[in-house]
């Protein structure tokens, strides 16, 4: 039986009057204590705060008597009805749902909440029994990317703190990486007389310090609005070189780009190098492919590091860092790869392959050379580390229109090198 935000029904006041024992937490005998109708239920309160000792106990009563397991809100949105059905089997369980708290928190907020995606970060009490939640703290940049606005369940270790620490810039993150604005409310203590809503950036939560429980809604502003002017948002793959802003050209072209991210055979969750980064056009296709794979553009020159950096605010990339230093020397404090495109070396391309080998500890590695010297560099390398390198050779026409006939004209040809290591 849910309890929480409103009047006992009929059907509820029916159930306990019939009922044998009425188990609850302690939390949840402090809400109870506000209904008019406690009093007549109160010596069948028994108390339990240990999820497998109330499972426990209706294991070993159910059959000799009735039994209401109070729960927060509706007992199937992330609560323990659930647990419930599964460990005793739908004809021996009946959910009387209250609302949900997410329902009091968005009509609280005047925020509609059919287009939100929700989720729990409620692992539960004890430390050493936490249950395994489906998304953490780190997916928070990727489904804000995705959905725009998130509803969460909280607990005291996933506090709206520790949210709003989560969409803050990562530890070495660069300056402009920000992208879209974020609103963050805490809905806290909904139904109690103390009940107060707060509104924040993630800096301004970050510095608070909020009561339980509580429910954290997350907004993002700005970019939906900015981009339906300009770049198409809902392009997952495709964008073309005059989306994503570069310097004289220097741009992985369209087909070349197409092919090289079709050979690293992107993963949805994990660690993607983008070496000698350029424009970052390469990291910003793969993160928005990827909202969970975690990129790293590498650029050491600051003109090109400003396009980078120009691209992650522009498309709102979460999942994307620019990352300012030479290869290879930046990267032995960088995470474990399980992807890595080279897009630049020149005469520290040896030193740069060895030290991602080196690293890596399975993955596939794609370099792109325009030279003969760099493909064979790149094959003997692969080769002499076990990699048993392929090549593609693309050779790519584009159309142009020259005294009102449309002629082909013939870009460089590149080299795609693949390398996967076992």
């Amino acid at each position: 039986m849910g309890i929480g935000y409103r009047p006992l029904t009929d059907r509820c006041a029916e159930v306990l009057s019939k009922s044998d024992v009425v188990l609850a937490s302690n939390r949840l005998h402090e809400v109870f204590m506000r209904y008019e109708e406690f009093p007549l239920f109160e010596k069948k309160l028994k108390i339990i705060n240990n999820v497998g000792e109330t499972m426990e106990f209706i294991r070993e009563n159910l059959g000799e008597s009735s039994i209401v397991l109070l729960a927060s809100g509706d007992p199937l949105f992330f609560g323990i009805g659930r647990m419930a059905v599964r460990e005793f089997g739908p004809d021996s369980v009946e959910i009387i749902p209250d609302l949900s708290s997410i329902q009091p928190a968005f009509s609280a907020i005047k925020e509609t909440w059919d287009d939100a995606f929700l989720i729990s970060l409620h692992g539960g009490p004890d430390p050493n029994k936490r249950r395994r939640l489906n998304y953490g703290l780190s997916d928070l940049p990727s489904l804000l990317r995705l959905h725009r606005k998130i509803g969460i369940l909280t607990d005291r270790e996933n506090s709206p703190v520790a949210i709003a620490k989560a969409l803050g810039r990562g530890e070495g993150s660069q300056a402009g990486n920000e992208g879209p604005e974020d609103m963050i409310y805490v809905c806290e203590r909904l139904g109690y007389p103390d009940e107060k809503i707060t509104v924040g950036t993630p800096a301004e939560i970050a510095s608070g310090s909020f009561s339980d429980p509580n429910v954290v809604i997350i907004k993002m502003t700005g970019w939906v609005e900015e981009k339906s002017s300009g770049n198409n948002s809902t392009t997952g793959f495709g964008l073309t070189e005059d989306e994503i802003a570069h310097t004289r050209g220097l741009i992985t072209k369209d087909e070349v780009r197409a092919v090289s991210i079709h050979k690293l055979r992107l993963p949805d969750e994990g660690v993607l190098w983008d070496i000698g980064a350029g424009s970052g056009s390469i990291s910003i296709e793969s993160a928005r492919i990827c909202p969970r794979l975690r990129v790293y553009a590498i650029e050491k020159n600051d003109l090109r590091l400003s396009d980078i950096l120009t691209n992650i605010a522009s498309f709102g990339l979460r999942n994307l860092e620019a990352v300012k230093g030479e290869a290879p020397d930046i990267l032995k404090d960088m995470p474990v790869p399980d992807r890595v495109f080279i897009g630049g070396g020149g005469d520290r391309l040896p030193d740069i392959m060895r030290a991602v080998i080196g690293k890596m500890e399975k993955g596939i590695i794609v370099l792109n050379a325009i030279s003969l010297e760099t493909l064979n560099t790149a094959m003997l390398i692969m080769s002499d580390s076990g990699l048993d390198p392929e090549v593609s050779q693309i050779s790519v026409s584009r159309s142009k229109v020259v005294s009102g006939q449309r002629h082909m004209t013939a870009l460089n040809p590149i080299f795609v090198v693949r390398g996967v290591k076992k």
